[in-house]
């Protein structure tokens, strides 16, 4: 698996963070909501023993019988006749929402609605398919068609009758009064479509629950104009109570409900008589002074409440704009839903003489109340964690392109031999995969040296072994061919020589060979590394009477963590290298001392200078720079000086100084 995939797979884990948020608001949601469901039932039932001590229009008990409701208007109507301007008027199709319907003699038909604003009753009628018979003064004995509008309240029945007076104002004539009008009511007669007229009137409001009833009286034959015949009655609607919105009612309720809430109440018949609505104390921010985060908080936020009412249970679907609900529209308590899709919690309370109260609760209120902190830190806590996964997985990928990088230039510069081919470009940076590379740098540098060493190792053991091979194969071709013991006897002692030359060669590897293995066992000790150079030093001097050897540095105290045995076979080879260098009576030197945390072991002698290209190659094995004088020196004691050195952490080096040749070896102090 990628690191790119594997940091990816780790990022999810970080989205336990939100769905624990998630899990917690909505248990705070649910726990919130049964709170606020008792809350909104005490409330409820608080405000209906108010309403009860308060609104003295509900003392009274609402007669049985039929009910007609009247819509409240927002405004008063213009008395045309027409009735274009009452509500959820269809233009296109002339079409009203008659609230009653009733057919005539001749295939006449007779629609009605009424409503109520402020102290006024609105009554519109339609005839249609039926010719008006106009009342004529001049004739009282002729056939005409009239209207007559009931009313019973308290203070006792009150009957006007409206004759048929064709286009034109009303006249509304009190019965018994010989043609006395009563002026509060007002109204015009229009003719309509379809051979028909309509009338739209003006009544002084009456009281809740007055009974409220009319008839229409007319010839019925349309074609009779004789004069003594009685009007008949062609249509009546009477004995319903008018039932319509309180004002005094929703006032006293817009004083009582908090922000955020509904309350209605309800006829026993579930007629609405006071609607009343506070809206929710929600500030919605201009658009425009949104900062980028505060959009992206906003849409959170809103998934967020998407995802609480996903939880939540069902609600139930009520009209609340309707204008009577049946017993089994609204439930006791629980959630509902209306028909703009807003969610409340709903509680209701029955009131004095029937009625009902019921209360609302809109959960985007609640929400705002409970939810909006803690909702927007989780907004923002998602934001900020999907910032971080998509950080994590950009960093994942620079980091897996530097990888795939280092990975191929290390690919292209080996080749299937293992060769370098070329050394890896420079890296800059200062972090771990920075010193990976220049690890990797170092790597096959060190490998190109190492690969080189082999190649030379063995061109150089070739040509070691090639000249007394070639001795040993010319011998015996001659030592067969000759006759004479002498020449017999000098080709065995060639023969004898160089294969004791092939003895040393092998001496010399195996020895190289052994000092490398024994290096992993060999144990480290403390020790005086002056008292060791000094005392060695005066043993070379007697084995070497015709050099001048002397040790420069302090007889003792230098203590020193390492292998004594090591050190001075180390010595040992970098002295016996500068006797076959120095000349009879030259000087060779010992010296120590040291320099910052390194201790410096040096040999030096006088003689002929080292050449500046073999400075380095010098302690490579079967390096020589020896003439053929010295034919028993195969190069490989300055490679078990290089050996030893290294084991301890140190560097050997070579350098030419003051007409000869210093050996220096630099140790870290322990």
């Amino acid at each position: 698996m990628t690191l790119k995939r594997q940091l990816f797979i780790a990022s999810l884990l970080m989205l336990i963070i939100p769905w624990a948020g998630l899990q917690f608001v909505l248990e705070l949601d649910t726990a919130l909501r049964q709170q606020a469901a008792t809350g909104l039932e005490q409330q409820a039932g608080k405000l209906a023993n108010l309403i009860d001590n308060q609104a003295s229009v509900l003392d009274r008990q609402p007669a049985p019988g039929p009910v007609t409701y009247a819509p409240t208007l927002n405004r008063p109507l213009n008395l045309d006749g027409f009735g274009y301007d009452w509500p959820d008027y269809d233009e296109e199709h002339d079409h009203q929402p008659w609230q009653g319907t009733a057919s005539l003699p001749g295939d006449g038909t007779l629609n009605w609605r009424v409503a109520v604003q402020g102290g006024n009753l609105y009554l519109l009628v339609r005839i249609y398919n039926r010719r008006q018979h106009i009342y004529d003064p001049s004739r009282p004995g002729r056939p005409f068609d009239e209207l007559q509008i009931f009313l019973e309240q308290e203070q006792g029945v009150i009957e006007r009758r409206l004759p048929s007076t064709g286009r034109g104002n009303v006249n509304a004539l009190i019965p018994g009064l010989d043609g006395e009008r009563d002026y509060r009511i007002r109204g015009k007669w229009e003719s309509a479509s379809n051979d028909g007229h309509q009338l739209e009137l003006l009544l002084p409001r009456p009281d809740q629950g007055a009974v409220f009833g009319f008839r229409l009286t007319g010839p019925k034959n349309i074609g009779t104009d004789q004069a003594g015949e009685a009007n008949p009655v062609l249509y009546e609607y009477t004995h319903s109570r008018l039932i319509s919105r309180i004002a005094s009612l929703e006032q006293t309720l817009e004083q009582l409900i908090a922000p955020g809430q509904n309350a209605w109440i309800l006829e026993p018949e579930g007629w609405v008589i006071a609607r009343q609505t506070q809206p929710p104390t929600r500030e919605i921010p201009d658009f425009d002074s949104l900062t980028p985060v505060q959009i992206l908080e906003r849409i959170s936020l809103n998934g967020l409440r998407a995802l609480v009412r996903a939880y939540q249970p069902d609600p139930v679907l009520i009209r609340d704009q309707a204008r009577q609900f049946a017993p089994g529209d609204l439930p006791s308590q629980g959630l509902v839903r209306h028909d703009n899709g807003d969610l409340y919690l709903l509680a209701t309370e029955r009131l004095a003489n029937g009625r009902t109260l019921v209360l609302e609760e809109s959960l985007d209120q609640m929400l705002t109340l409970s939810g909006s902190t803690l909702g927007s830190v989780i907004a923002r806590s998602s934001l900020l964690l999907v910032g971080l996964m998509l950080v994590l997985l950009g960093y994942a990928s620079w980091l897996s392109w530097r990888i795939t990088r280092l990975q191929r230039a290390v690919s292209a510069s080996i080749d299937e031999d293992g060769r370098l081919l070329r050394t890896l470009p420079p890296v800059k940076a200062k972090d771990e995969l920075g010193d990976l590379s220049r690890q990797f740098t170092h790597l096959t540098e060190r490998l190109h040296g190492y690969t080189h060493y082999l190649e030379s190792f063995s061109q150089r053991l070739s040509h070691e072994l090639k000249t007394p091979i070639a001795v040993v194969r010319s011998s015996l071709e001659n030592l067969s061919q000759s006759t004479r013991e002498e020449d017999r006897d000098n080709y065995l002692a060639r023969a004898k020589a160089a294969t004791d030359r092939l003895s040393q060669i092998l001496h010399g590897m195996s020895e190289a060979a052994r000092l490398e293995q024994s290096l992993d066992h060999a144990e480290k000790e403390a020790f005086d590394l002056a008292d060791v150079c000094a005392q060695t030093t005066q043993a070379y001097q007697s084995l070497a009477p015709d050099f001048r050897v002397c040790y420069q540095g302090p007889q003792e105290g230098v203590r020193y963590n390492g292998s004594p045995e090591l050190l001075v076979q180390l010595l040992d080879k970098l002295v016996d290298n500068a006797r076959d260098f120095t000349p009879e009576s030259g000087l060779i030197e010992v010296s120590l001392r040291r320099d910052g945390k390194y201790l410096l072991l040096s040999v030096f002698n006088e003689g002929s200078a080292l050449p500046e290209e073999l400075a380095k190659d010098i302690f490579s094995p079967f390096v020589s720079v020896r003439s053929s004088s010295h034919e028993g020196h195969l190069g490989q004691g300055l490679l078990i000086a290089r050996l030893i050195a290294e084991h301890h952490g140190g560097r050997i080096q070579a350098a030419n100084e003051n007409g000869g040749v210093r050996f220096t070896v630099a140790l870290p102090e322990s």
